[in-house]
């Protein structure tokens, strides 16, 4: 069962009453995710995430969609940092609390500090770094209206080149894509992510 969050989005969580697309135990997942389950080690991962074989739920699609994500997490050209606050800032908008935990989870081994995070979830005036206020600023008005204005767009240009703003623009949409399937399968953060959320709450003083 989840736990409940002293940090969420105005509207709160989006999810199903009840799981829709359940991971399969392990024992169904084959030998090919026993593979990619040694490969999320490697990462760090002593888990792997429950994403993988939810979306193996339909093979096709998988194969495609893992070469892919992986040219944007982990082997993008963005600095990670960068990455992962765009990704929570998706996953805050989209009220997708598994994308939200696993990325967490994420940015904190790429550097990102706590009080970073905690920033994304505030409006982009009320963001005192300059260059994450711009990311957000970037990231909701792609995912409100598709289009990001003048102003923002010139500010974007003066710090990224043509193909980090194409990579950065991709990766928005992959992820509200993949919070839109997350939200609906209904899983929850595997049991070590959440405990890496629930201690973030604690070290911002958030935690009931």
């Amino acid at each position: 069962m989840t736990t409940p969050d002293p940090l969420q989005p105005e509207s709160g969580w989006a999810a199903p009453a009840s799981p829709r697309l359940p991971a399969p135990p392990p024992r169904e997942r084959g030998l090919v995710f026993r593979s990619v389950s040694r490969v999320s080690r490697l990462f760090g991962r002593p888990d792997l995430p429950l994403v993988f074989p939810v979306i193996h739920l339909n093979p096709r699609i998988f194969w495609g969609w893992l070469f892919f994500a992986s040219r944007l997490m982990p082997w993008g050209r963005l600095p990670a940092p960068v990455r992962e606050k765009i990704i929570l800032r998706v996953a805050w908008r989209c009220r997708s609390r598994y994308e939200w935990a696993q990325h967490v989870d994420i940015a904190l081994r790429v550097g990102v500090q706590d009080q970073e995070i905690l920033a994304i979830t505030r409006a982009p005036d009320d963001i005192d770094n300059d260059d994450d206020r711009l990311l957000m600023r970037a990231c909701d008005q792609s995912c409100a209206t598709k289009l990001i204005d003048g102003d923002t767009w010139r500010a974007l240009t003066e710090r990224y080149s043509q193909a980090d703003l194409i990579e950065l623009l991709m990766l928005i949409g992959h992820y509200e894509m993949v919070a839109g399937l997350l939200i609906n399968s209904g899983i929850e953060a595997e049991p070590t992510v959440e405990r890496i959320l629930q201690d973030l709450y604690r070290r911002l003083n958030l935690a009931t």
